[in-house]
């Protein structure tokens, strides 16, 4: 969510709903956003609210083009997929036109749409963007942390593996639904990790990132039961702890750690100077056992929700 409201515009605007994209639309919003991210210095939509923007029509997404004249100047997106939790909303409004209420227009088509049953995430946290939720009534609902901690002079102990674990890195085709399996398992409380399909998978897979050399699975006897797959940002210069999942009854002895670790060597040694990873505020366990790692919280996104 990012904006900056003050009043209405003058000139005419519009907003339209479609449930897939043209490709001159698309390449309109993608344009807005790598304006939207040099200017703010962090994506205003989610890798995964990217990949439905270029993935054609999906099932509960819709695009909300905000335009003036004939000219594109705000985007917004729902995902109504989840069958208990309220329908996750982005937006975005051009550097250039913001101030003129585009972004409140945008927030409240989106609860429109919604029913008034809507969360929001403001990647970054901007005030710009605090200040809407408020107009828009929207109440702070969760902590997303991105932490980071360098690569450079790597100093961490030999992963230490539970007995019977041995670790490979991912097949294409092969692993794909033993994967699916175990994440949906690992993630079963987290409904936007856990709910992914072959679709999502594939679409990740044919990003220009996907390297399965950095996918690191554990085994015992044959049956999967955690991974740590990894991502490199290379013109930022990061590596990312994409995901990491433990299946449940695989957990409490070691293997998380096991598995981050690994996948930190592997960054380290492709000479990335930075990794980072997201985790919930609220994850306690998880945030404690990151910064024994060394990471050390980098930024914050912030989602917010209707009380209705």
């Amino acid at each position: 969510m990012t904006s900056d409201d003050t009043a209405y515009p003058a000139r005419s605007r519009a907003i339209e709903t479609y449930s897939a994209l043209s490709p001159a639309q698309t390449e309109s919003v993608l344009a807005l956003l790598t304006e939207a991210t040099l200017n703010d210095g962090q994506q205003a939509v989610s890798e995964q609210g990217r990949l439905y923007l270029r993935g054609g029509a999906r099932e509960g997404i819709a695009h909300l083009l905000l335009t003036v004249g004939d000219e594109l100047v705000g985007y917004a997106q729902l995902e109504d997929t989840d069958p208990v939790e309220a329908p996750a909303a982005e937006l975005v409004v051009h550097p250039a036109h913001r101030g003129h209420g585009h972004g409140r227009a945008l927030g409240s088509a989106l609860l429109a749409a919604s029913g008034k049953r809507l969360r929001v995430w403001a990647h970054g946290g901007h005030s710009a963007a605090r200040h809407l939720a408020q107009v828009l009534g929207l109440t702070l609902f969760r902590e997303l942390r991105q932490m980071r901690r360098p690569l450079t002079g790597l100093d961490l102990p030999d992963p230490v593996l539970p007995p019977g674990v041995s670790v490979r890195t991912f097949e294409p085709g092969r692993d794909d639904t033993a994967w699916l399996s175990v994440n949906a398992a690992a993630f079963a409380h987290h409904p936007e990790q856990g709910s992914l399909t072959q679709r999502d998978l594939d679409d990740r897979m044919a990003e220009p990132w996907f390297d399965p050399a950095g996918f690191f699975l554990a085994e015992r006897e044959g049956e999967l039961i955690g991974f740590h797959w990894t991502k490199v940002h290379a013109t930022e210069g990061l590596g990312e702890v994409y995901v990491l999942g433990v299946r449940p009854g695989a957990q409490g002895g070691g293997l998380g750690k096991a598995l981050t670790t690994i996948g930190l060597r592997h960054l380290a040694a492709q000479a990335l100077p930075t990794a980072m990873l997201y985790v919930d505020a609220d994850n306690k366990a998880a945030v404690s056992v990151y910064e024994r790692l060394g990471f050390v919280t980098h930024e914050t996104d912030l989602m917010y929700r209707s009380e209705t």
